[in-house]
Order: C-alpha cells, then sequence, then structure tokens
C-alpha cells in the first residue's frame, strides 16, 4: 500500500508564493511517476503538473506554465510543487498522485491520492 501525504498549503496574497509538498510511504517512490491535481470550489479536479520517476521528465499546464514548478527527491521521497506568482484563481485543493506510468494528465492515470491541501489566494 502507498501512502501519499501533502503539505504546505495555506492562505496567501495575491503574488505570493507557497511550497507545497508531498511524501510518500508504503513503496519504492522512485518507481513511480507522480503529479499535482487541483479542485476549485465548485469545479472538477485538474490536472496541475507531473513529473517522471527519476525526474528527467516534468509537464506543465497551460495555466500554471511559467509560474509553478514541479520537482522530486527520490532519497527523500518527497516531491514539491513551487508555486509562484499566485492568483486568485490558483485557490483550491492541492492533491498529489503516484501512478505506474509517465505522461498522462488524467485522473485514471493515477493509482494513489493524498488527501489534499488547502491552498487559498486573496487578492
Amino acid at each position: 500500500q502507498v501512502q501519499l501525504v501533502e503539505s504546505g498549503g495555506g492562505l496567501v496574497q495575491a503574488g505570493g508564493s507557497l511550497r507545497l509538498s508531498c511524501v510518500v510511504s508504503g513503496r519504492t517512490f522512485s518507481s513511480y511517476a507522480m503529479g499535482w491535481f487541483r479542485q476549485a470550489p465548485g469545479k472538477e479536479r485538474e490536472f496541475v503538473a507531473r513529473i517522471s520517476s527519476t525526474g528527467g521528465l516534468r509537464y506543465h499546464a497551460d495555466s500554471v506554465k511559467g509560474r509553478f514548478t514541479i520537482s522530486r527527491d527520490n532519497a527523500k521521497n518527497t516531491m514539491w510543487l513551487q508555486m509562484s506568482s499566485l492568483k486568485p484563481e490558483d485557490t483550491a485543493v492541492y492533491y498529489c498522485a503516484a501512478g505506474s506510468t509517465y505522461g498522462t494528465s488524467l485522473q485514471r492515470g493515477y493509482d494513489y491520492w493524498g488527501q489534499g491541501t488547502q491552498v487559498t489566494v486573496s487578492s
């Protein structure tokens, strides 16, 4: 069984920064491709970014490209999402996810999910 725990969310003013963390336990972290998703109130969960098992491949959604950066450290079993130039529309619950194959932005491509961490950006 794989457990994912997000942290680092909070309240920040527009233009500010936050760094989210996702710690993975239970299986070999380095074997999983990882992703970040978010869900705003009243909206469907959407893809934010993904990273391959080695960290060599990364992809960010257009809505966050240039502002957010996904990264990972396999020695620490941890993935991060560095968020800068935050906007009120970035307000959402952010989820990390783990899957066996890199390359998908679809939720069904991920097998394990965290409980989420709330990010609120005030204007």
